[in-house]
């Protein structure tokens, strides 16, 4: 079932499975949405296990109310902890794909107390920042589907040029043959990360959808384990 929930005035569309925590939030990527291919494994693997799991779409994207053209990574960033904040309680697992990944690293930053593992799959933080040469960049305008003040929005979240202090467990799964974030990203992610407990799955001839029946059993599996207790 499709619930709203408000955020600065803007009607944010989630959809929330009971169950047991640690709760599950997926973050979906740019322009995509909770009803992927990915979000319904997650779904199903939540039915199937008893767990909890939160889906959301952004401002102008899926079920949610707005323009796309009006999104930028600061705002979904806001609508991201404003449901976590108000449909969920306890600890949780985020789970981001490619910019949802972006978004999860700055959820944990914020939420360290809740955050209890975060999963990337073809995450791709700073985007704006390595996707874009200085021409393209400067030729960006608020008229096309990426725009100018997404990418300024962007540009003032960077994070691998520092040190990321989220400390909590991070598993990263990426293709081997993403052609839209290359792998560099992910080992860049990895050396950025202060947490000592960062582990990367690549994924011989995966391409960034990460979709195949075995990418997303492989997705699976690294969030059960997860989800089971240490020895």
């Amino acid at each position: 079932m499709i619930t709203h929930f408000e955020v600065d005035g803007r009607r944010v569309a989630y959809r929330l499975r009971s169950g047991r925590g640690p709760t599950l939030v997926f973050l979906p990527g740019y322009g995509s949405d909770m009803e992927g291919n990915k979000a319904l494994a997650l779904d199903a693997f939540a039915e199937r296990t008893g767990i909890a799991l939160l889906r959301l779409d952004y401002s102008g994207t899926g079920s949610s109310e707005g323009e796309f053209r009006q999104g930028t990574l600061a705002r979904w960033l806001t609508e991201v902890l404003a449901a976590i904040d108000q449909q969920t309680e306890g600890p949780l697992i985020l789970i981001g794909s490619s910019m949802g990944g972006w978004l999860a690293l700055h959820a944990a930053l914020q939420r360290p107390d809740r955050v209890q593992a975060l999963v990337g799959i073809a995450a791709a933080p700073d985007f704006t920042n390595w996707g874009f040469t200085a021409e393209q960049a400067a030729h960006l305008t608020d008229e096309g589907h990426l725009t100018r003040t997404f990418w300024e929005s962007g540009q003032q979240a960077l994070l691998l040029d520092g040190r990321i202090d989220a400390t909590c467990p991070v598993r990263l799964v990426h293709g081997a043959e993403d052609r839209d974030v290359p792998l560099d990203v992910a080992f860049r992610t990895m050396r950025a990360l202060r947490s000592a407990d960062v582990q990367l799955n690549v994924i011989k001839g995966g391409g960034h959808r990460l979709s195949e029946p075995h990418e997303i059993d492989a997705i699976l599996r690294t969030v059960q384990a997860l989800l089971e207790p240490a020895p």
